[in-house]
């Protein structure tokens, strides 16, 4: 009789997936499926990663980087080990995994990149090799923030680096053919921006709340997800999720009505309410034949502690993506 009520509990899991609860707490999460695992990365002290076997319990791993790597505390005066917003990938018979080193509040940042030919730990060839900065925005020099990477490979295996976080928006860079490194054409695209008040100075990240950006090819479209307004404040964070799409990887993205992620615009996908106030940072991935946003969001029943959260999206008529809680 144990043994069914077993059955009967992994069969609602599974049939439920679009609605998955979780009870671990995340920033910025991102999966990935090897073999028969979920494999999720997330900030925190040299890059936090969970396994599971089925997007519900949670076993945590070892990170990735047991010490802060030497570049970056070189890089970054104010870096202790504590890196964010990672993005995770399969290309090359290599796992991709780019990350954002930072001051909090600053655009004294990089985006670096670590390469593993497996994410079993239990692998004979299980080794993370970090192939340091692929680039960096200084203060004053530059008007964008080389953190929250995603790479997006395009239908010539043509790799592209999206970032950003406030500042002039969402970026876009060409990557060499291997993906560590920019390619030498420098081929840069804004692909999405706010509106954010001029007076202010160029060091000062600004009024023009974006960041988190993730492209996703779906059908005819690339669509590119970002995250609008503020996280990180626990039950006062308003953030909230926004999407446009294009039919160029590198743009221009338009919402549902029409404007130009480059003018502003994007269409909410998903926005807080009263039991989570801030939603975002998302990745989506394909599992079984479902694609699935994986985000963080606040628990306002837990005093605001940012927990992960998993929903199966669905395509409208229109082909634009529908989530809801």
């Amino acid at each position: 009789m144990k043994y069914l009520k077993l059955l009967l509990i992994l069969a609602l899991i599974y049939t439920n997936r679009d609605c998955l609860s979780q009870s671990i707490s995340v920033h910025d999460p991102v999966m990935i499926r090897h073999e028969n695992k979920f494999y999720l990365f997330c900030t925190g002290f040299g890059i936090t990663c969970w396994s599971s076997s089925d997007m519900v319990n949670w076993k945590k791993e070892k990170s990735v980087f047991q010490s802060a790597p030497a570049w970056a505390v070189e890089a970054i005066p104010d870096f202790k080990g504590h890196i964010w917003a990672p993005d995770i990938s399969f290309h090359n018979n290599r796992y991709y995994l780019y990350y954002s080193v930072s001051s909090f509040g600053k655009n004294t940042s990089c985006i670096g990149l670590a390469t593993n030919p497996t994410l079993d730990p239990s692998a004979p060839e299980f080794k993370w090799t970090d192939h340091g900065k692929v680039i960096q925005s200084v203060p004053n020099r530059d008007f964008w923030n080389a953190i929250d990477p995603n790479l997006i490979v395009d239908d010539k295996n043509t790799g592209w680096l999206n970032f950003g976080s406030f500042w002039g928006g969402i970026k876009m860079v060409k990557l060499n053919p291997d993906f560590t490194e920019i390619d030498s054409s420098q081929e840069w695209y804004t692909i999405s921006k706010r509106p954010r008040e001029y007076a202010l100075d160029d060091n000062d990240a600004g009024d023009g709340a974006i960041e988190a950006p993730f492209i996703w090819k779906k059908d005819n479209f690339f669509y590119l997800f970002v995250s609008f307004d503020f996280c990180c404040r626990g039950i006062n964070s308003n953030y909230k999720i926004m999407v446009g799409r294009s039919v160029l990887v590198t743009g221009p993205y338009l919402d549902r009505n029409g404007t130009k992620l480059t003018a502003g615009g994007g269409t909410l996908l998903l926005g807080g309410n009263n039991d989570w106030p801030g939603v975002g940072h998302n990745g989506v991935f394909t599992f079984e034949g479902k694609d699935y946003m994986v985000f963080h969001g606040y628990d306002a029943a837990d005093n605001g502690k940012s927990k992960l959260l998993i929903r199966e999206i669905k395509w409208n008529a229109d082909g634009w993506p529908e989530i809801s809680f």
